[in-house]
């Protein structure tokens, strides 16, 4: 089925040994997409992987890093966290934390410490609560990290001042690229109407306020406020928004270069 809310999933400790977060996962073909949770004052130490992370706060305010920027991120913005730079999230003490977070699949979504190199494999969640069962983990040496701390671009973008702005009178559709995915804000008026033949890429739609009709394939449903789309690569879609509300929802896709480093990593395994 297209249709999905976290809340039917149950969550897991993603990497227990590294951080306190907590997230469902619903995973595509090409991308992992979670909502991650963490206490008021807890998070993640400072680590890396190599896959792409795009993070965007739906409940409380993040104390992040990513390189040597240190910020407060706000609801309303996105960071974008390329491979291998190292980064730490984790919920101020003013509350409990909650962020999309979307990671591509060419690695788990198990990170490394910043002082550890990477290993040959991903290494999975069973293996990170092992780490905190046993208390066991030989680290690799330092120095042989490939975490990026140094000469890392900006990586946060204020799309919103609060997940409750004013909708604005017409339609608004922002689209930030990656280097293997995307993330897109999307404010529709009521009544606006896409009809796509084949999605191009996967997509996730995430709905933030408002309703919308929604189909994917031959599944139909008018979504609302926490709503998940999921839009295989090649599926027809097609939505219009409510005449009673606008809509305002947070979209994920993957590229045309993620899609090739998939499929080439399954042509290979078979």
């Amino acid at each position: 089925m297209p249709f999905h809310r976290f809340e039917e999933y149950e969550n897991v400790l993603l990497t227990p040994h590294l951080s306190t977060a907590e997230a469902p996962i619903i995973e595509g073909k090409y991308l992992y997409y979670c909502l991650n949770q963490k206490r008021a004052g807890t998070g993640s130490e400072l680590h890396y992987h190599p896959n792409e992370l795009l993070i965007f706060p739906v409940l409380g305010k993040i104390n992040a890093v990513v390189g040597k920027d240190r910020r407060v991120v706000d609801q309303g913005t996105f960071v974008l966290v390329p491979p291998n730079a190292r980064h730490s999230m984790k919920a101020t003490e003013d509350g409990p934390l909650a962020y999309l977070y979307i990671k591509d699949q060419t690695w788990g979504v198990v990170g490394v410490a910043e002082d550890e190199a990477l290993p040959d494999e991903a290494p999975t969640m069973e293996y990170s609560q092992n780490i905190v069962d046993t208390g066991e983990h030989e680290k690799k040496k330092e120095g042989e990290s490939q975490a990026i701390v140094d000469g890392i671009p900006n990586c946060y973008y204020p799309l919103l001042e609060a997940l409750d702005t004013p909708f604005r009178a017409g339609t608004s559709i922002t689209w930030i690229e990656g280097a293997r995915s995307a993330f897109g804000l999307y404010e529709l008026p009521n009544g606006h109407e896409e009809t796509h033949d084949a999605s191009d890429h996967e997509q996730f739609y995430y709905v933030l306020e408002g309703s919308m009709d929604f189909s994917v394939g031959n599944d139909s449903k008018q979504v609302t406020t926490g709503d998940i789309i999921e839009i295989p690569k090649g599926s027809p879609y097609k939505f219009t928004s409510t005449k009673e509300d606008p809509v305002r929802f947070a979209a994920v896709r993957s590229n045309d270069h993620l899609e090739d480093l998939i499929d080439s990593q399954g042509a290979k395994a078979a």
